[in-house]
């Protein structure tokens, strides 16, 4: 059985209908997975590809499309399977017409919903990736020590282990005062996309806000809206609407480069030294905020 035939013939397991496979094409976009418009008579699906040591990362993605989606206000691709066949992982999911305007206003106003939904811990109950890199999601009680441990910590290894060890040394000090940064906040453990840069965020045919590519996880709010503004692509209509519906407390512009430096060393781990200086930057900014 081909590939295609494979996950035709899943793809209808699931939904339950007839599914055979027509013809399949390649979309572009994307770093880390092969995307491709896979139709089967009159319906459409979208499936990314990787290889089969990468299915986990599938699953996990999955299960965090799910958790999303708990939250009417934004919208998400529903999954429908996900699996293996011969040497390829896929994971196929609900196609959607995307664009890329649509009314910001209303995109911050949903993200701040989707923030309501909370859990007592931070964490989530499994672990998954964020691009291909490894994310822990352990429950812990203590916001400073989750972001020390499971976010700062477990990237500034990758990094030493690639050889960057000499040049991101301060960033050990910085780990261990995390909790001085943060001594005098304490966020609610909110549901976060967890990686919310403007590639994973589109509009709807109906100009309804859509968000894919999760790396989820329960944590403080303040890291999914410091990533919207890492890379731009959010305007002050989607911030103001956004405050409106639930206000920052004050700090955020420090903590905003706690947060972002993890998404700067999970940038220089995946795609090499051209971010080395930028994380360094970041490093000493807030190690001079502490002294």
């Amino acid at each position: 059985m081909s590939l295609w035939t494979a996950i035709a013939a899943d793809i209808g397991q699931q939904l339950r209908v007839g599914c055979t496979y027509s013809t399949h094409q390649p979309l572009a976009g994307g770093d880390i997975n092969r995307a491709f418009l896979l139709v089967c008579g009159n319906r459409r699906f979208f499936v990314k590809l990787n290889t089969v040591k990468n299915a986990g990362m599938f699953a996990a993605e999955a299960a965090g499309l799910l958790a999303l989606a708990e939250s009417s206000a934004l919208r998400v691709p529903r999954p429908i399977c996900h699996g293996t066949h011969l040497e390829h992982a896929y994971l196929a999911m609900e196609h959607l017409q995307l664009r890329n305007s649509g009314n910001q206003h209303h995109a911050g106003a949903a993200l701040a919903e989707l923030h309501q939904l909370s859990e007592p811990r931070f964490g989530w109950s499994q672990d998954n990736t964020i691009g291909t890199t490894a994310q822990r999601n352990d429950w812990h009680d203590d916001w400073a020590d989750f972001w020390s441990e499971l976010r700062l910590g477990y990237q500034l290894d990758l990094a030493e282990r690639a050889g960057h060890a000499r040049e991101l040394l301060p960033g050990r000090e910085l780990q261990s005062r995390v909790g001085e940064l943060l001594r005098a906040h304490k966020p609610t453990a909110s549901l976060l996309h967890g990686d919310l840069w403007r590639g994973n965020f589109a509009f709807d045919e109906n100009g309804r806000p859509v968000v894919y590519d999760p790396a989820v996880y329960f944590g403080d709010r303040e890291a999914d809206l410091a990533m919207t503004e890492l890379f731009g692509g959010f305007d002050q209509n989607f911030y103001a609407a956004y405050r409106a519906h639930w206000p920052l407390p004050d700090g955020y512009p420090l903590r905003k480069t706690l947060y972002n430096l993890y998404h700067v060393l999970n940038h220089l781990n995946l795609f090499g030294g051209g971010y080395l200086r930028q994380a360094r930057t970041m490093i000493d900014r807030l190690l001079a905020e502490l002294r």
